[in-house]
């Protein structure tokens, strides 16, 4: 199907160069190490300015994300089978498809975030964790939230890397169609 637009006929085709139907990209690293940047400095320089007010880190809420992280991978694994019916698994609807890779995005945002903030934090408390009591214990804290959104993020890419299709193919040299199943 060709339309006719201000500059010409214009490709609109599925697929095409100006398909209008909106399309969902794999996430990419770089933009996720520049959303941890981002919140590492804004984390630091907030906690730089309050930590005196603050209570003490509870180590439970890094331990929280990082179970969301291994539900995610779990959940990641059970779709595939589903996705590649092994087992005479049932297909999965396409509605199932998109809003698991809308979860697994939002999520690895999120947890980019989370592990930006985190390494912030670490970055105030661990230098003086040797000599303030309540920056040790918070060190700690820390570093269970930030290895807990590490896996948040692994967990959430995992699961958007199991929604694709099986016939896509990242490493396929004639340029083909990466994006999930949505």
């Amino acid at each position: 199907m060709t339309a006719s637009g201000p500059d010409g006929p214009a490709d609109r085709s599925p697929g095409g160069p100006e398909d209008p139907r909106p399309t969902v990209t794999p996430t990419r690293y770089r933009d996720l190490g520049g959303i941890a940047v981002v919140a590492t400095l804004l984390g630091n320089i907030l906690v730089q300015l309050t930590y005196s007010y603050l209570p003490g880190l509870p180590v439970a809420a890094g331990v929280t994300v990082g179970l969301l992280g291994v539900a995610e991978i779990v959940g990641g694994v059970l779709l595939r089978r589903r996705i590649e019916h092994r087992h005479g698994a049932p297909p999965v609807p396409a509605l199932v498809a998109a809003r698991a890779v809308l979860l697994a995005k939002a999520s690895s945002v999120g947890g980019a975030v989370l592990t930006g903030l985190w390494a912030g934090v670490l970055l105030h408390t661990l230098p003086r964790a040797s000599v303030v009591v309540a920056a040790a214990a918070d060190s700690v804290s820390a570093g269970i939230g930030l290895v807990c959104a590490l896996l948040l993020v692994g967990g959430a890419l995992w699961l958007e890397h199991c929604c694709r299709a099986p016939d896509d193919r990242d490493d396929d040299p004639g340029g083909g169609d990466p994006r999930p199943t949505a």
